[in-house]
């Protein structure tokens, strides 16, 4: 049993998250203080995540084909050039807010395949530690949730006191560090077939996906709540952390509150796990993770309330990767991971272009408190749903051995 490559690539990850959670904050604050204008802002992230996801339907056959560690180490730096040119233009030459569309397009383009290899590589890696699955999953998103911990109050920090660019710049070095990393550290992972093309591999994880019943009802539900999810963090907390608290560094503490939240409920997990209830512990995290973060913003409560709302709103939220993570380890063959993740994540990230653009209009339509409001009562009713429909009792069930 050897922990270190587990250990490298966990620290890459982290590493590699904790620079996207600045520039997460840094770009939408940008755009907020350069055009003043929330449809911008909401477009600008929809653009990203609309590339991200793009990239991890296509992008899947690809990580097939190249390997896991050598699409983790290409997808990181290829990021670092599109993340790195941000900065640059804008220091230098100017960056018209065309060019700023295509930098972040291509920033959620190439960076997505890296991040789909990384989460692939996992099951293995937590076999060769020896320790429960449910344990390396909640390493997995702890320490994910860890790096946006300190990556949100971070960026608040570095943004007042020396504006979005330098925030970008440690981004992409965190991009360059995370692929040395597993370059170095990482053990090399299967491959795909060669007699099969990319349309084959790619089809493989449609045709998964059309057959399993429980992960096309997890898909559904996480392109609706993503949706609204991409409204409350790309417009709704930018746009009131400006009108209401008129600082950066608010914003990062709210993110940065409920990153410490997320963290804290990822632990529990990660060391009581494997001893809950899977479906319930799933529905009801989701069920308390999401109306209490869009109730504080409709009722303009202070900073103070934010944080202990967004904490505990994060606590939930800490099981839901988890369970996820454990329920993919279980059901799906280790050669068909990729292309299966690879669809999943596009489904799931399909929604946030949408949710980011419409929740920019909306707040320049009807305004952020009544924004807030009516997403938080879909949202209610969204996560009460699964409580009644029987496809969701799969998740207390393995389908496909990991082996298999």
């Amino acid at each position: 049993m050897s922990r270190g490559p587990l250990i490298a690539l966990l620290s890459a990850n982290a590493l590699s998250l904790c620079g996207s959670a600045m520039s997460v904050l840094a770009v939408p604050w940008f755009v907020l203080q350069t055009t003043g204008s929330a449809a911008k802002t909401g477009l600008v992230a929809g653009v990203e995540m609309a590339g991200t996801a793009a990239a991890a339907l296509l992008g899947a056959p690809l990580v097939d084909r190249l390997g896991r560690r050598v699409s983790s180490a290409l997808s990181d730096l290829c990021g670092a050039a599109a993340v790195g040119a941000i900065p640059l233009l804008w220091a230098t030459v100017g960056l018209p807010f065309g060019v700023l569309l295509l930098l972040t397009a291509l920033v959620g383009l190439l960076t997505s395949p890296g991040t789909m290899a990384r989460a692939s590589m996992m099951p293995a890696l937590v076999a060769r530690a020896g320790i429960p699955a449910e344990r390396g999953a909640g390493a997995y998103d702890g320490a994910s949730r860890g790096a946006r911990m300190l990556g949100a109050p971070l960026a608040g920090v570095l943004i007042a006191g020396f504006g979005p660019g330098a925030v970008l710049i440690i981004d992409a070095t965190t991009f360059v560090l995370s692929a040395v990393l597993v370059a170095a550290l990482v053990p090399s992972s299967p491959g795909g077939r060669a007699a099969t093309g990319y349309l084959h591999r790619l089809r493989g994880g449609l045709d998964y996906l059309r057959d399993d019943r429980l992960m096309r009802a997890i898909l559904w539900l996480l392109v609706l709540l993503n949706l609204l999810d991409a409204a409350w963090m790309s417009v709704l907390l930018p746009v009131y952390a400006q009108q209401v608290f008129d600082s950066s560094v608010a914003l990062g503490l709210m993110l940065g509150f409920f990153a410490a939240g997320g963290l804290a409920g990822t632990v529990a997990f990660a060391w009581i796990g494997a001893r809950l209830p899977r479906r319930q512990t799933f529905l009801l995290a989701f069920l308390i993770s999401g109306a209490p973060r869009f109730a504080v913003l409709a009722v303009q409560t202070s900073l103070a309330t934010h944080l202990v709302v967004l904490t505990l709103c994060g606590v939930a939220v800490g099981a839901l990767n988890p369970i996820l993570s454990v329920t993919q380890y279980e059901r799906v063959p280790d050669e068909m991971r990729p292309m299966a993740i690879g669809v999943l994540n596009a489904g799931a990230l399909g929604g946030i272009p949408a949710g980011a653009l419409l929740g920019g209009l909306a707040v320049e339509t009807v305004g952020a408190y009544s924004t807030a409001a009516a997403i938080g009562v879909l949202y209610l009713v969204i996560t009460a749903i699964p409580f009644v429909l029987p496809v969701w009792r799969g998740l207390d069930r393995a389908a496909v051995p990991a082996s298999a």
